[in-house]
């Protein structure tokens, strides 16, 4: 019922341009694998009465390491600007099996480790 009279619509950041989303509450999921171009794309498709969500993880990027997330992008461009507003989640706010902290906190802990010994190399050099 709501697709079929279009109150509620899926639609790919392909078919995105040209469009203008007013009247709207947008949420773009999963958006740690856009590109810049593509976020900045569809950033720039918001009607004036558009609301907006963005939803993401930066540890769950699957794009090329060639390409950065235009998630990461836009929250380091846009977030002083007034109406922007970021929120991190952690490990504590995770719903799912119990075990599923455990394993975030471990990737987390792993991803510092290696992050320190980058720096550590990057300075002897």
């Amino acid at each position: 019922y709501f697709m079929d009279n279009r109150i509620i619509e899926i639609a790919p950041l392909a078919f995105m341009r040209g469009r203008t989303l007013d009247n709207a509450f947008i949420i773009l999921d999963e958006a740690q694998n856009s590109t810049s171009m593509q976020m900045k794309m569809f950033l720039t498709r918001l009607g004036p009465s558009a609301k907006c969500i963005i939803t993401g993880d930066l540890s769950q990027v699957d794009l090329p390491r060639s390409v950065s997330s235009g998630l990461r992008r836009g929250v380091d461009l846009l977030g002083h600007i007034e109406g922007i507003e970021t929120i991190y989640l952690n490990a504590e706010d995770v719903v799912r099996h119990r075990l599923v902290k455990a394993i975030i906190n471990a990737y987390s802990e792993d991803e510092e480790a290696r992050q320190a010994r980058q720096k550590e190399k990057d300075e002897e050099a």
